[in-house]
């Protein structure tokens, strides 16, 4: 099945650390969307032919020579355009318009004034009223081109919103994608669907049922495996492989050791028993243990955990291949579309140092399998509806969000099965008294960290000299800005007191208020 029978929608993106974001607002208004850098546009929209083009921001500026610009065949089309930030800069020069830096800048919270009804507020915001926004930029737009006019202002954006209605393009200085422009996701589903007419028929229920037809095409009656991590993405992949191709799937599970609490049997209860899919459990704790002995550096832990998940895996594969069923000839991976994206990124992204694990990259040559990767097209809160609609627990479905090198990471320092059994116990007793206080589902993420110092404390009649936990907990909509959840000290009194008094080797217990920027990709 083609993406393409649904309404497409193509981003062009120019370097936005939030340019995802936008993606994510319109496939939330269930319209299917590809993002693609401004450098490789022309070719996708002629491929996709999209129904409409959403311009991104950007780092760059338009006044420099050889800042990005949006191919020429895009304006030519027809389609409506909505062009954010830089796009609308770099969409106004490319018409005649005239973008100037040296004024005065607009970074963070702003009002803009609504100068005229458009059909970009239609049932959101009045003439004549001031709504909040996210402002971020430098350049401006000085002299829109023939045929726009102003709709609305800002303190400093004198075109915070211009369009020409006639031919639906419509621009804005603020970023309606971030949740900071609290009805920023409103005015894109104005443009998608009153103005630029789409259906909003994209739904998991839809991609489930495409997906199948995909797999089936794709695989035939060859062999596939799939290596489990413990996580939601490589579950659900599994779960949609099997109901497409039943038994010619064999998941593998490589447990490093590495895991939360009583994780490793939930992932193989889940499998053998809820699905009744082969399941093969490899046990490599020690393996991995003693690779990572004497490894402090982050980056190392995860190079390390990578290099020996693959030869774990490869051993393994080439077992299931010899069981007389015939030769394996497919790898399926849990793939995301934000390392798709990155994977592409005309400025290379940040994903090759942030995600240097085994879940990123594929696997090696030398196991000369072709790629199953059923969920590349979607973001993480879609695959977590897919699971939903696959029928997995909610409990395996809504778990937060936890990083293939696992709790290697969370362990400052090198690693030891001593410091890993008391980061262990420590998350457990803290996830624990954040589900007694009803509290799990409204954290985006939450754990412990076992920090690489110890401190002097006194305990009954006696002096200790023990392990600092610090918790983390943060809320998120996107998972690309956060910032931490203001649990009350009741709360913290609880989770603490329980975590020194059953928890052997730990003195002390901090909370960690740090906000995560935007842009960034991974909390860990």
């Amino acid at each position: 099945m083609n993406r393409m029978s649904h309404d497409l929608v193509l981003i062009v993106d120019f370097g936005s650390q939030v340019t995802q974001l936008i993606a994510r607002r319109v496939r939330e208004a269930g319209v299917y969307c590809e993002i693609h850098p401004f450098s490789r546009a022309g070719e996708a929209f002629a491929r996709l032919e999209p129904k409409a083009v959403i311009f991104s921001g950007g780092p760059a500026s338009v006044p420099e020579p050889g800042s990005p610009r949006a191919p020429a065949e895009i304006y030519k089309s027809g389609v409506p355009i909505l062009a954010i930030c830089y796009g609308q800069q770099t969409l106004c020069e490319q018409l005649g318009g005239k973008v100037e830096g040296g004024h005065a800048a607009e970074f963070g919270r702003a009002e803009v004034e609504i100068l005229a009804p458009s059909a970009l507020f239609d049932g959101v915001w009045q003439t004549g009223g001031r709504y909040p926004v996210w402002m971020s930029h430098g350049d401006r737009v000085t002299r829109l081109p023939e045929g726009f006019r102003v709709y609305a202002v800002s303190e400093n954006a004198p075109y915070a919103v211009a369009a020409d209605e006639a031919r639906r393009y419509y621009t804005t200085m603020f970023h309606p994608e971030v949740v900071h422009t609290p009805d920023g996701a409103r005015l894109i589903g104005n443009f998608l669907h009153k103005i630029s007419g789409l259906k909003g028929d994209w739904t998991m229920a839809a991609f489930r049922n495409e997906e199948i037809a995909r797999i089936r095409a794709k695989v035939g009656k060859s062999r596939v495996i799939c290596g489990l991590s413990g996580g939601v993405d490589s579950a659900v992949a599994a779960v949609l492989i099997h109901e497409a191709i039943g038994d010619q799937l064999t998941c593998v599970f490589v447990d490093h050791g590495l895991l939360r609490q009583g994780e490793a049997d939930e992932v193989v209860s889940l499998f053998r028993g809820h699905f009744n899919i082969p399941l093969a459990h490899v046990d490599a704790a020690d393996e991995f243990l003693q690779a990572l002995a004497g490894v402090e550096d982050p980056e190392a832990k995860r190079k390390t955990i990578g290099k020996l998940f693959i030869d774990v895996f490869d051993a393994e594969a080439r077992r299931i291949a010899s069981d007389g069923r015939g030769p394996v000839e497919f790898l399926a991976q849990g793939t995301l579309y934000p390392d798709v994206i990155e994977s592409v990124s005309f400025s290379g992204g940040p994903s090759a140092t942030i995600k240097s694990h085994h879940n990123v990259g594929g696997l090696p040559q030398r196991m000369r399998m072709k790629l199953v990767e059923p969920l590349r097209e979607l973001f993480k809160d879609e695959v977590r509806a897919l699971g939903r609609e696959l029928g997995l627990p909610e409990a395996f479905v809504g778990r937060h969000p936890f990083p293939g090198p696992g709790l290697a990471v969370r362990c400052p320092g090198a690693v030891t099965r001593e410091k890993l059994d008391i980061l262990r116990q420590a998350d457990a007793i803290y996830l624990d008294e954040i589900r007694k206080a009803g509290l799990y589902d409204k954290i985006w993420q939450a754990f412990a960290v076992l920090l690489p110092v110890r401190t002097v404390g006194v305990m009954g009649d006696g002096r200790t000299y023990d392990s600092v936990v610090a918790l983390r907990a943060v809320t998120s909509v996107d998972g690309m800005t956060a910032d931490f959840y203001p649990f009350d000290m009741a709360f913290l009194g609880r989770a603490a007191t329980r975590i020194i008094n059953e928890v052997k080797g730990v003195n002390r217990v901090v909370y960690d208020v740090t906000s995560k920027p935007p842009g960034t990709i991974e909390w860990e």
